[in-house]
């Protein structure tokens, strides 16, 4: 799978994302919980459980190869700030 031009895999978004490393994982956990219940769109790629690579996320997304295309990480985000 390769991603577009303006796409993040979902361990960079949440590198981005992190103000501290001690964060981005918890980062990675909230933006694969927003892609399982349809509040994130991503081009979603699955491990299978004897694949499993680092801390596990929900739904078994493969955090380096799901992608997220910039513009709905930013309107994702936009929709989570308090009005």
């Amino acid at each position: 799978m390769k991603p577009a031009k303006d796409s993040l895999s979902l361990h960079d978004a949440a590198q981005h994302l992190a103000s501290e490393p001690d964060f981005q994982h918890e980062i990675e956990v909230a933006l694969a919980h927003a892609i399982e219940h349809g509040e994130l769109h991503a081009n979603v790629k699955r491990w299978a459980t004897e694949q499993w690579e680092g801390k596990q996320l929900p739904g078994n997304i493969n955090r380096l190869e799901t992608f997220i295309e910039r513009s709905a990480l930013d309107a994702w985000l936009q929709r989570r700030q308090p009005a």
